[in-house]
């Protein structure tokens, strides 16, 4: 499924409990690591100094991907090592589109510590750009991994972006053997007071369920033994997804950067933000791929 894995680093807080998960998803996928180090020349980057502070940057960048890929070939995982200038968001996902890479994986912040969280960060942006799934691992002490994975959550709303990160999520399930479950939130805040009539809720979950049923279908379709299908209520769809990870001991999210709400809005201020900010498990994001 993934051949070629890109690992961003910069030494900061949390990399080192992402870059084990890196190795964990290479070694199953027989995948090669890129191991990335950017030196930001953009912005506050280039105001910190001139030629010979950028210079030594790159020296240091050398060392840490040098250090990083002795890591992983100690796991048996081949490598390959590069240092870029630039601006760290764009240069990550440059990097990705021209060595031909299938996912990417960084945690949710670095060097910005860990009051930024994603918000305006390198990840964030990278999530929002990459043509390619980013795994996100949220360094925090409530984080756990488990690997390989045991259960795998998709939620849905039937829009053609999560119908992508459902083929996501069927793919890694297959590869993982894990159960596959699928949920579609009903968010009981959005419906209004005006129309919160039994039979507008009835039909609302009635679409809910269709969705979680075709979606089960396709899953069936492709070799998935009985996914696990769910459909709840609740004023939070963040919350909701959340709490049915922690009920159901999932071990991978898959989530579509962008619902019913639009492309414009793409990740920013959405569920999706939201679940990698705070959740307590690897999230996987999945965008639609753009048309030709």
């Amino acid at each position: 499924m993934y051949d070629k894995l890109l690992f961003p680093t910069d030494s900061s807080e949390g990399t080192s409990t992402a870059f084990d998960h890196a190795l964990d998803v290479a070694a199953t996928h027989d995948a090669t690591v890129h191991v990335l180090n950017v030196v930001d020349t953009s912005g506050d980057g280039r105001r910190r100094g001139g030629d010979d502070a950028v210079a030594e940057l790159e020296s240091e960048g050398e060392q840490l991907v040098s250090e990083t890929a002795a890591a992983a070939r100690e796991r048996g995982v081949d490598t390959e090592t590069a240092v870029e200038r630039g601006n760290p968001y764009r240069a990550i996902v440059d990097y990705a589109n021209a060595e031909g890479i299938d996912l990417i994986t960084m945690p949710t912040h670095g060097r910005r510590g860990l009051e930024r969280f994603l918000l305006g960060s390198t990840t964030e942006r990278v999530v929002r750009r990459a043509d390619v799934p980013v795994l996100t691992i949220r360094p925090h002490e409530e984080t756990r991994i488990e690997h390989p994975y045991r259960n795998v959550l998709v939620p849905t709303d039937g829009s053609a972006c999560a119908e992508e990160a459902l083929t996501t999520g069927i793919e890694m399930a297959t590869v993982d053997n894990a159960r596959l479950h699928l949920l579609s939130v009903i968010d009981t805040m959005a419906l209004g007071a005006d129309v919160r009539t039994e039979m507008q809720l009835e039909t609302i979950e009635e679409s809910a369920n269709r969705i979680v049923d075709d979606a089960a279908d396709l899953a069936t379709e492709r070799g998935i033994d009985v996914p696990v299908t769910a459909v709840e209520f609740g004023s939070s769809i963040p919350n909701t997804v959340l709490s049915y990870v922690d009920e159901h001991e999932v071990d991978l999210l898959v989530v579509g950067t962008h619902g019913r709400t639009g492309f414009d809005r793409y990740l920013l201020g959405s569920v999706t933000e939201k679940l990698i900010r705070t959740s307590p498990v690897p999230v996987l994001t999945v965008r639609e791929p753009a048309e030709e």
